[in-house]
């Protein structure tokens, strides 16, 4: 019996040598699949909106030390967190690790006062848009219309509530 390999998630800021390789992984992915180079849309945003004190975060996932996964969140406004950047290395896919760094940003962001997380994936990821309504997120477009007519898909999640102890309503 072979045991799991050990998972870990930490907190880091976008300069931090690991988080390099995914994004570069990462554009170069959505430049292949939508025909132009998608670097500059993934450093759109300035790399302060992933830190806590502007209300955003950013994780890595790392098995035996070396990263595999990783996604992040910004502000979207006061209640609203947007996730961004959710990525698995290619060698590493299709073994739930997006789904655990969702709900590890779904957790911190509750944790954060957000009460809903908003997100668009392309309409050339049907990955990740099956990902996002397997992880229970309401889409926000006609399901049935072609995602290339509709462009960038919105999804949305409402967190559950908590009370001030810090207790889901239900406990």
């Amino acid at each position: 019996m072979t045991s799991a390999p050990e998972l870990t998630i930490i907190q880091v800021p976008v300069s931090d040598p690991r988080v390099r390789p995914l994004l570069r992984e990462l554009g170069h992915e959505y430049s292949r699949r939508y025909g132009k180079d998608a670097h500059a849309e993934i450093s759109r945003y300035p790399d302060e909106e992933f830190t806590e004190p502007y209300g955003g975060l950013l994780l890595l996932l790392l098995e035996r030390g070396e990263p595999v996964a990783g996604g992040a969140f910004r502000r979207y406004d006061a209640d609203t967190a947007e996730l961004k950047r959710i990525w698995t290395h290619s060698a590493h896919r299709r073994r739930g690790l997006a789904r655990r760094v969702i709900a590890e940003l779904e957790r911190a962001a509750d944790a954060r006062g957000y009460r809903r997380i908003h997100l668009t994936t392309g309409p050339r990821q049907p990955e990740a848009r099956g990902l996002y309504l397997a992880a229970g997120y309401t889409p926000l477009f006609d399901t049935e219309a072609d995602p290339e007519t509709i462009g960038p898909l919105p999804f949305e999640k409402h967190l559950a509530a908590r009370e001030r102890t810090g207790k889901a309503p239900d406990q």
